[in-house]
């Protein structure tokens, strides 16, 4: 027979708050549940896979609409491997994008630092000056364009 869980017991045991629940329901991650006679939302066992999955996808950075596009593949009847594979590839990529751009922010914070560290506390700071006049910062630290697609 299965189960049947409040809000509240469906949150506790996926590990999450009862506002994260509604909002999933709202953002279509979380299927509108069956609701009791007295109104109150009833939720089964799947419903507790599903926000873990969720809580999964979020670990590993998948975005919302990334995730939305997963839990197709995931109950689809025409879901293969390889796409899912797909999605995991382009999230390697835009991970090893994000680390040059944290790489890149991190040396110009360095180079920022050094500055500052010669002077005492009166006079200019460069950390603040660099972020009141971003075309006189570092080159890192400005947005770098993107490559043509």
């Amino acid at each position: 027979m299965p189960q049947t869980l409040s809000i509240g017991e469906l949150a506790k045991a996926a590990g999450v708050q009862v506002t994260t629940v509604r909002f999933y329901e709202r953002k279509g991650l979380l299927l509108t549940p069956a609701r009791r006679a007295s109104g109150y939302r009833v939720y089964g066992d799947d419903a507790v896979q599903r926000l873990r999955f969720i809580q999964e996808a979020k670990e590993l950075g998948f975005s919302l609409h990334e995730i939305a596009e997963l839990l197709t593949l995931r109950v689809g009847t025409g879901r293969t491997c390889r796409n899912v594979r797909q999605h995991a590839v382009q999230k390697i990529a835009d991970v090893d994008a994000k680390i040059r751009q944290l790489k890149r922010f991190k040396r110009a914070l360095q180079k920022l630092v050094a500055q500052c560290e010669a002077g005492g506390t009166q006079g200019a700071c460069p950390i603040l000056d660099a972020l009141e006049h971003p075309k006189t910062a570092p080159l890192s630290l400005r947005k770098s364009p993107r490559p043509p697609a």
